[in-house]
């Protein structure tokens, strides 16, 4: 007889058994959790448009605005490779009915930040943007270029000329190109804000406003007051305007389709 089967006559049947660990189940590959840090490392958003339970999806533009060369890994921000397929979905998804874009960023790539631009300008639906913190550079673009721009109160928007970094040809067709990259910008803020472009060169061309650049730094009312942004506000009143956008977009497709 083996000693197994000793050892198991010998054992006491009153004893008390060793309770057993129960055995946890590995997690699934589709697990909500893993499905949600994988969303965040990746897009830097807790959900994304097709899977938003609200009619309003959030994009956020903070840090610098990443354009065709990759910043050091210390540094926060936002790719623009990230944003353009989102607006994409925003456009195409039927259940998302307006779109809250809320900045707070030094500015970054200028044509990375002008497609970003013209893709919310461009939406179809509602849109209302919000600068917390900082919409400077080529963030005061974006920050004009919805429907709609809130700005808090405490807020800046630094608004300077283009310039450019790494090898520079001193060539009078550097400066032209310059010239023309800074009329892109100008052009397109005064089309989508109600500040002239007088003015808007000014505030980019001022002299004494920065201690180590040319340029203004606006703060939040005073960027209302130049009609850079249509209203002082934040998220409640940004929320609140967008809401009352896709109520008035309902209404008007409504009518059209009654007509």
């Amino acid at each position: 007889m083996s000693n197994d089967m000793n050892n198991n006559m010998n054992q006491d049947p009153q004893a008390p058994q060793t309770p057993q660990a129960p055995q946890q189940e590995p997690k699934p590959a589709d697990d909500p959790k893993n499905s949600l840090v994988e969303k965040i490392q990746q897009l830097g958003e807790t959900s994304v448009p097709d899977m938003a339970a609200s009619n309003i999806h959030c994009m956020t533009v903070v840090g610098q605005i990443e354009g065709h060369m990759q910043l050091p890994p210390q540094n926060k921000t936002t790719k623009y490779e990230h944003l353009i397929p989102q607006l994409v979905a925003v456009e195409q998804n039927q259940k998302i009915e307006g779109l809250l874009i809320i900045l707070n960023t030094v500015g970054g790539d200028v044509e990375a930040g002008l497609a970003i631009s013209e893709m919310i300008a461009s939406i179809s639906k509602p849109t209302v943007t919000l600068v917390l913190g900082g919409g400077h550079s080529i963030g005061v673009p974006i920050a004009t270029a919805a429907d709609y721009s809130f700005i808090a109160e405490t807020a800046t928007m630094t608004i300077h000329p283009v310039r450019l970094t790494g090898l520079v040809i001193g060539v009078p067709q550097t400066f032209e190109y310059l010239d023309k990259m800074q009329d892109r910008v100008v052009n397109f803020v005064t089309a989508h804000s109600e500040i002239t472009e007088e003015k808007f060169k000014d505030l980019m061309l001022s002299k004494g406003n920065l201690t180590r650049d040319i340029g203004t730094n606006v703060i939040g009312t005073d960027a209302v007051e130049y009609g850079l942004i249509n209203e002082v506000g934040g998220v409640g009143q940004a929320i609140m305007k967008l809401n009352q956008l896709i109520e008035e977009s309902k209404n008007q497709t409504q009518g059209e389709v009654i007509q």
